[in-house]
């Protein structure tokens, strides 16, 4: 029997990502250059996947 599936993973822009943290997209492309925020590219453009995205958030509530 084959298994199902996985559900491809969802791919946020550096705006997106911004947006969410009330912040600069510049903040963001510093972020990912100091290896803080795990980026993918796609092309020339980049992403930032929503569950690095979320693991990025949660390591820093406690700060």
């Amino acid at each position: 029997m084959a298994s199902a599936p996985q559900p491809l993973p969802k791919f946020l822009t550096v705006q997106e990502v911004a947006d969410n943290l009330a912040v600069s997209d510049k903040t963001v492309r510093r972020l990912i250059d100091r290896g803080d925020l795990p980026r993918h590219k796609l092309g020339r453009q980049v992403r930032i996947s929503e569950r690095d995205f979320r693991d990025f958030v949660a390591l820093r509530r406690g700060f």
